[in-house]
Parts: C-alpha cells; structure tokens; sequence
C-alpha cells in the first residue's frame, strides 16, 4: 500500500515543478442564482438594456442574456446575492445609465469617474445582485503642460461638417478633436500594421450617421485623389 503521506508529497512536487500552460480565454460567463428564470430573463431584457440570447427548459431553468458581445447566465436555484456582482465595461456608460434609471433600475451608486481610469456606477437587479457598468476615461494621471499654435489646416467641406459635429457631440472642441485623432494614428493596434482608433463603437455608429446627413460617398483613402474645383490634380499627395 501507498503511504498517503509519501504520496500527498509526491503530488505537490509534481505540481510545483510543472509549467503552466498558455491558455487562450476569449470569454467568460458569470452566473447569477435566480428563483424565476423567465421573470429574470423579462427583467434583463427590458429593464437593463440586455438582448435575449437562449433559454433552456420549459419552463427555462437556465438562460444566457447578452450585453453586447458579452453573455451572461441566468440559473434556477436560490439566490445568494451577498457578495456577489458582475462589472461590464461598454461603449458608453452614461447612455445605459439614463436608459436603467428611467425603467426604475435600483441605484447603488450614480455615475462618476473612478482613480483606476473608468467613469462607472452600480445597480441592483431584482435578488440584489449589482451589476457594475462603466467606460474608460483618460484624464487620469498628471497634467501634461503644452502649448498651443495655430496651425493653418483647410479640410473638405463636407468633412470639416462632420468634425465640428462629431467634437461637439464628444464635448471636445474641433481642436482637442483632431489632437485626439492624429495621436491614436501614431499608435499600431497590437502591434499589427493597424492603427489604434479613438471612438468607441458608439461614436463609429453617430459617425456613421453624419456621413449619411453631409453626404461623405468617399472612403479612407480618397484625400489622395481630393482636387479643389478648379485647381489641377497634384499628383504629390494631398495638401494641408
């Protein structure tokens, strides 16, 4: 017979000296115990902002209710609220937040922004559990102290329409705008040739809508082929 004790010594050294291995994880699916999964499942879907994304069972006894591209689940049982919460992080915190508070979401704590960077705040759902939603903000950290010049910049028409309504719509001027944009150009995207971009998927949706109302039919690149009326293509590139 083994001797337990040689054996218990045997295992932790086996584990202590092997290597962990690299996991890929692209999603994660926190739980919450709930006594009426459908009543849950309404609540979620009509009260929180979140879509349906499956039930199981009839009557369901599991569910799965999406917030974005992220799921959570929904699970018969008991509910043991104590100590248990769920963070979300989204494009635009503030947006949902005026949406739960009309619906009559209890409030645990209103919006504001936090030391660590993201501008959050907390609600409690029907078996009190919370649910912690924010977005990242960028005005952590000490001031940078620069200085300003005038910079003599001509944009397409149609094109400076959009800009003056998509700064003012991000309570920027046209100036903090385009500093904005111009700085995440100078950054690749994890390290692909991709370039890091500073609106959310809410702003790329508005934008998409000013494209629509100031009629922009060009893509990306079409700066290279801009020629003002009546002046003659300048085969060197686009002119600031």
């Amino acid at each position: 017979m083994i001797d337990p004790e040689i054996s218990r010594i045997s295992w932790g050294k086996a584990m202590t000296n092997r290597k962990a291995p690299e996991v890929d994880c692209d999603k994660q699916h926190a739980t919450f115990v709930v006594p009426d999964v459908a009543a849950a499942v309404a609540f979620y879907t009509t009260k929180l902002g979140f879509r349906p994304g499956f039930t199981w069972g009839d009557p369901p006894t599991f569910a799965g209710v999406n917030l974005g591209s992220q799921q959570m689940f929904l699970e018969e049982g008991t509910p043991q609220s104590a100590g248990c919460a769920v963070s979300f992080v989204v494009g635009d915190a503030d947006e949902l937040y005026e949406y739960q508070r009309a619906n009559g979401v209890a409030i645990v704590e209103p919006p504001g922004d936090r030391p660590y960077g993201i501008r959050d705040y907390r609600v409690r759902d029907l078996h009190g559990y919370e649910l912690n939603v924010g977005h990242y903000v960028y005005n952590v950290g000490p001031a940078v102290e620069i200085e300003r010049v005038d910079v003599p910049v001509r944009l397409e028409r149609r094109l400076a329409a959009l800009l003056e309504e998509l700064a003012r719509h991000k309570g920027m001027t046209v100036g903090n705008c385009l500093e904005e944009t111009l700085l995440h150009t100078f950054e690749t995207l994890d390290g692909s040739d991709g370039v890091a971009s500073p609106h959310t998927k809410s702003d790329l949706r508005y934008i998409a809508t000013l494209k629509v109302k100031h009629g922009i039919d060009y893509d990306c690149h079409a700066s290279y082929r801009f020629v003002e009326r009546g002046a003659k293509a300048d085969t060197d590139g686009p002119e600031l």
